[in-house]
């Protein structure tokens, strides 16, 4: 057994959770497959950026000739550290949900 112990404080959104109750019970039914099925468009999505950044990586690193201007390079340097940016956030978040969804003695 499971259980998510995420506290809404911790995350900023303690108002959107504001008389909800406390009272604790089972994550089961058609709720949870839907969440389930919402995290494997998470995969999916993860997978084809994985894609696009081998793509990528791919082009940088053969021997195709590569025209382009400072400006050109300077935009893709930016929006590289944008998405890595992003990444980190995204994996910072994924570390923190990861420590607070524990498995429990039944």
């Amino acid at each position: 057994m499971y259980e998510i112990t995420l506290n809404p404080e911790n995350y900023g959104i303690e108002a959107l959770v504001e008389g909800m109750g406390t009272e604790k019970g089972r994550f089961n039914g058609d709720n949870r497959k839907q969440w389930a099925a919402e995290v494997g468009i998470f995969v999916s999505r993860l997978d084809d950026l994985s894609a696009k950044a081998k793509k990528l990586q791919d082009l940088l690193s053969g021997n195709e000739s590569i025209k382009a201007t400072s400006g050109a390079l300077k935009t893709l340097k930016v929006q590289m550290f944008n998405i890595n940016d992003a990444l980190n956030a995204s994996i910072e978040l994924s570390e923190k949900l990861d420590t607070e969804i524990v498995q429990v003695k039944s």
